[in-house]
């Protein structure tokens, strides 16, 4: 239904479009510029409506009839594109903590294996 009414609202919108550029002004001589058109009136004369001014008003009011309808169908949706997934897990990382490499050995003296080495001193858990 939606895609429907896309559809028309882009149709109307290209016709309202061409409509308006097509017009002329009301004032659309050199008279009009300085407030010279016949008439003492604030808009300018009142003229007939021809056929631009008529397709003009229809389309304007289909434009905001589809924008309306385009506003109530974007809400019936209402799901939401992860509403079908599980929520993520937290996951704890332990990050185990390497003994910082030994320092650099003069050329004489050896270093110790690991079975000489002493295991790190464990830090007791808080509770």
């Amino acid at each position: 239904m939606s895609v429907l009414v896309t559809l028309i609202h882009i149709g109307v919108c290209i016709i309202l479009i061409m409509a308006i550029l097509l017009q002329s002004g009301k004032a659309a001589d050199l008279a009009g510029a300085f407030g010279g058109g016949g008439s003492q009136t604030m808009f300018g004369p009142r003229r007939s409506g021809t056929l631009l001014s008529k397709v003009t008003t229809i389309c304007a009011i289909l434009f905001m009839f589809t924008s309306l309808g385009l506003w109530v169908l974007s809400g019936k949706g209402g799901k939401s594109v992860v509403s079908g997934e599980a929520p993520a897990k937290a996951v704890a990382t332990e990050t185990k903590k390497e003994p910082p490499p030994a320092p650099a050995q003069p050329q004489g003296q050896t270093q110790p294996s690991q079975a000489e080495q002493k295991p790190p001193a464990s830090v007791p858990e808080k509770k």
